[in-house]
């Protein structure tokens, strides 16, 4: 099953419509006798239901002509939405200016706005309380490695 994976991710990225593109996940799973494809997408400057269309179309057809499936299957082409936790350097770069709320792998939290990414890791912009003291803005920066899970947090102002 990892094989197919792999081999299916590979064709996932070469279905995408351009450079500004990107896969974030994909999911195989077997239900009822049928396999789930689930392609998370993404792009620079947002995804659109024509894209997730196109890459749907494209790697059904690959899939048959290369005969990678040879049983039931199903695909679903989607973006992650919000709720999804970022996972690459690039969908950090895609939310600069958002907040973010940070799991780190120490169990401690952190809410802030994301102010920039490079390799290494991010710089939030995050309220901190010292004992006794009113909280300040400061910035704050995480490694990746320090990240367990990071998601945007919906704002409605």
């Amino acid at each position: 099953m990892n094989d197919l994976k792999d081999r299916l991710e590979a064709l996932v990225i070469d279905c995408l419509p351009d450079e500004s593109h990107f896969l974030v996940d994909l999911q195989l799973t077997s239900k009822s006798n049928q396999l789930l494809l689930n392609i998370l997408i993404d792009a620079d400057a947002g995804l659109t239901i024509d894209s997730c269309a196109k890459v749907s179309r494209a790697v059904s057809g690959e899939i048959e002509a290369l005969e990678l499936i040879d049983s039931a299957y199903r695909i679903e082409v989607s973006s992650p939405g919000v709720d999804f936790p970022l996972s690459s350097e690039r969908q950090y770069r895609k939310n600069v200016g958002r907040e973010l709320k940070v799991f780190l792998q120490d169990g401690k939290e952190l809410k802030g706005k994301l102010i920039s990414v490079s390799e290494s890791g991010i710089v939030l912009e995050a309220k901190m309380k010292e004992k006794g003291k009113k909280a300040v803005l400061q910035e704050v920066n995480v490694a990746f490695e320090d990240i367990k899970k990071s998601v945007v947090q919906v704002s409605f102002k």
